[in-house]
Parts: structure tokens; sequence; C-alpha cells
């Protein structure tokens, strides 16, 4: 955004237009949306906002000269010390695990021109697990985090805050998240992996994350996909068993895989107001997941890299720029919701539109599903899901993800190919599965989750407006249907919506 001020009022602006009021938990409660309209782009890499020239008063200085300060210095200190780094290039000791390891409630302020340099060398920036910390003001640069870990906050601990700071160029993620992570008004930009990685190991789950005002760019530097192809590893954000999280008035730009995907038992996601552009891949994919509330976003240019790749090589599949794979509204996962709402938003010049898609042979047990040893959250013993019992009721049911209870409305999907530069197989939308084939002891074989997905589970366009030559995709990819079939029987999809095609379309 062009300031930081005009970013927290612009913000608030957004909030009162929507009608977005506070439930018991401080988090905002869905209400009627305003009508779709772009949003402005925070953009925060350009113009950073400034920290304190000078040390506050009671803070420790920590000199750029002498290195390793800072984590000597956080040593010595008692908890909840104040640091202010002073300007110029901050270095750790030469050794991979030199992390500054902060206590409980400490605080690190950069000055103007302040920049933590892993050099290379180190592998991570702040660890350890004090919960509370704060980072504002600072550049965090050059680490070489591992695969799959981060730079700040390596550990995962709880509450951090971290504000005003750019972290870049650094292998892995730039962040990860613990609970009650408030991750606000950054430049995530460059780093080799993602720029937030938002996984907790262990039984303790991530809640109440806070990601907004953000600009996330030019993430996965390092390609992990063709390194490990199929490895779901890449991309500007990746969330992972999240249990709330409200992710608004990002920048979400250019990055390498997708730019936001949630993966394997998220649940209760705001995603609104953000600007979703020209990321390789997807915008958005829900996978796995519960409960979210995806509205009043600008999403144009997304998946021309993914989906033209896909075409190339024939695969019939709709690629989309917002993909729901084997997620839905569940009212027994207590939520500010009990469906996916996607409503409010401004999709233009996607490859594709959203794609609602439920693999088949994908639950609790199965070979095929590729979270591995992750188990649906309604199947209480995922020992019982095997066969015979899995064939039961309710287990037959709960022991696998559905794309159910989905509800896509109020949106404006613009597309012209002549901007997209494709020919065939782009500007889709679909609501499909596949034959369910494998292992040989499902219960899901044959056409039933196709049906399901298509007909019995509660999914739903309307009242969205459309302009260009859309199509349509349903029960299975062979199923290529004009506005006309998708609007009748069987499918009976977007009651109230309109098509235009483009003047000479």
């Amino acid at each position: 955004m062009r300031s930081t001020r005009w970013q927290w009022a612009a913000a608030l602006a957004l909030l009162v237009a929507t009608g977005c009021t506070s439930g018991s938990d401080g988090r905002p409660e869905p209400t009627a949306p305003a009508p779709s309209t772009p949003v402005a782009a925070a953009r925060v890499c350009d113009r950073p906002e400034a920290g304190p020239a000078t040390a506050p008063a009671g803070a420790v200085a920590v000199d750029p000269g002498v290195v390793g300060d800072l984590a000597a210095k956080t040593k010595a200190s008692p908890p909840n010390t104040t640091f202010w780094l002073g300007p110029g290039t901050h270095r750790l000791e030469a050794d991979r695990y030199a992390q500054v390891v902060p206590k409980e409630g400490d605080s690190y302020l950069g000055a103007p021109g302040a920049v933590l340099d892993g050099q290379r060398t180190n592998q991570y920036a702040f660890g350890g697990a004090a919960a509370n910390v704060t980072i504002r003001h600072l550049t965090v640069q050059g680490f070489v985090a591992p695969q799959n870990e981060g730079v700040v906050n390596h550990d995962s601990a709880d509450g951090w805050v971290i504000e005003h700071t750019t972290v870049q160029h650094n292998s892995g993620a730039g962040l990860m998240a613990g609970d009650r992570q408030q991750i606000r008004a950054n430049c995530l930009r460059g780093n080799g992996q993602y720029g937030i990685n938002a996984f907790k190991s262990g039984p303790a789950a991530i809640t109440r994350l806070v990601v907004e005002g953000n600009e996330i760019t030019g993430n996965d530097t390092d390609e992990w996909e063709k390194k490990q192809p199929g490895c779901g590893c890449t991309g500007g954000v990746k969330f992972w068993a999240v249990n709330g999280a409200d992710v608004r008035g990002n920048w979400v730009h250019d990055n390498r895989g997708a730019g936001l995907w949630a993966d394997t038992n998220n649940n209760d996601f705001l995603i609104e107001g953000n600007v979703l552009e020209a990321n390789d891949g997807a915008a958005l994919i829900y996978e796995t997941s519960y409960n979210a509330v995806i509205r009043n976003n600008t999403i144009r240019r997304n998946d021309w890299v993914e989906g033209r790749r896909a075409a190339d090589r024939g695969d019939t599949f709709p690629y989309a720029t917002v993909y729901l794979s084997e997620s839905g509204g569940e009212p027994r996962v207590t939520a500010r919701t009990e469906k996916i709402e996607i409503d409010g938003n401004v999709l233009e010049d996607n490859w594709s539109g959203i794609t609602l898609w439920e693999n088949a042979d994908r639950f609790c047990n199965s070979p095929a599903n590729t979270s591995s040893g992750d188990c649906t959250l309604l199947a209480k013993d995922t020992k019982q899901c095997t066969q015979p019992t899995i064939a039961t009721a309710p287990l037959y049911a709960d022991c696998r993800w559905k794309t159910q209870r989905v509800d896509i409305h109020g949106n404006r999907f613009l597309f012209d190919p002549s901007v997209v530069g494709c020919t065939a197989r782009c500007g889709r939308m679909g609501v499909l599965a596949n034959y369910g084939t494998y292992p040989d002891w499902s219960p899901y074989k044959g056409e039933a989750v196709a049906e399901a997905i298509t007909a019995e589970q509660d999914n739903r366009w309307h009242d969205n407006s459309y302009l260009g030559p859309w199509s349509f995709v349903a029960h299975d990819p062979s199923r290529a249907l004009d506005f006309a079939q998708w609007q009748g029987a069987p499918y009976l999809q977007d009651a109230g919506s309109n098509l235009r095609p483009r003047a000479g379309g």
C-alpha cells in the first residue's frame, strides 16, 4: 500500500464497507458482502516504514560493528528486554547454529538501515521456544534454512508479532508461524521456498493466526517442485493444520507455485481484501480442509505458467485460480461459518476460474492419500477407516474429506483469452471427481464420489456475473458444458447469474 497510515485506514474502511463485525473471540463474523470491486495492493516492499532513529529509553543498543553482538546481548539480558539494532549490517558468529535465541517477551527494533545478514552461513536468524517475542523494522536476509524450515521464528514459538520487517533472499521459508502469531505489514520477498510456512510440529495447533497487510512476492526461488515433483511444498504462504486464520489486505504476487495454499486439516479461515496476482500457479488452494470465508479479493492473471503447462501436455483437468480440493463446510467442526463461502471477489484474466474437486481414491488410510498419516477431523479412531468398517455409517462419510457446502455467489468473472494467451483448456469452471479405482478395498469405487460432489453435497454457484467465453466442466473431466447446459438440468448451477461474451467473442 502507499503508506502505512493509508494501509490501516484502508483496512478499517474495508471492514466497515463489508459490514464486518466482531464475535466473542474478537475475530470478524461473516455478514453480507459489499459489491465486488477491485482492492488496492499492499505495496510494502517499495515503501517500508522506518524504525526509530535512536534507541528508545531503556533499550539495549546493538552494535553492527561487533560480530555476534545481538545474540550475546540477548543471552546476557533478562526476559522482556527491548533491543535496538543500530544502522548498518549486523552479523552472527560464523556458525550455522549461531542464531539469536530470545527470552520471553523480548523485542527487537531496527533503526533505519538495520540489516541482519546470515552471510549464506547461518541457517536461522531467530529461534527457540520463548513466547511473545516482537520484531519490527528490521531487514533479515542471507540465511540458509533447510527445506521446510524457516529463518525467523524457526521453532514456531507462540505469540510472536512481526511487523514492518523485510525478510528476503533466504533459503527455506522466510517466516515460520506459531500459535497466536501476528504477521503485519512485512515484505516477504524472494525466499527460496516460502514467504511463510505456517507449520507447528507436535500436538499443539496453530490458532488465531493473523496475516495482514503484507507484500508476499517472488518466493520459491529454489523451485522445489522441479527438484521434487509433486511435493506440494512451494509458494507464497503454506498453512498446515491451522485452526483459525485471518488473511487480510495482503498483496501476494509473482510467486512460483501457488500464492496461498492451505493444506491438510485447516479450519476457520477468513481470506478477505487481498490482491492475489500473477502467481505461477493457483492464487488460492484450499486442500483437505474445512470452513472458510473467501470474500472481496482481487484475483488476476494467476496460473498462467502451470495452466499453460497442463494444456500443452493435453491435460483435460480444469486448472483453476481458486482450487478447492477435498475441502468443504462441516457443521461439526467449530468455525465462524459452516460453509466455504466465496463471494464478492473479482477474478480477472486468470487461466481459469474456480474448480471444486474430490479425489475418489483419497481418504483415511488410503495409499492415494498424499497427506500421509493424516486423517479427517471427524474420524475419532482412524484405525476404523479400513475394511470392513469403512463401508458402514458413519465411517463411510467421516473417513473421507469432502468438497461440500460450497457457496459461490456475487463474484465477477472476467476472461479475455487474448490477454491470457490461450486457445484451449482455459476460462473454465468445474465441479468434478475421478472414477474411483484404488485401493482394492475402497468403498468409493466407480462414480459414487463424482455423483455426490456434483449433485448431492450442496455445492452451488449462483448470482455471479461472467464476461468472456467461459465454459464449464461437471461430474468428470469429459463433461464439457456451455452456460445453458451448466444452468440446465441436471446440474442447475448459476441460477440468477448472467454471462456476456466480449465484443466480437
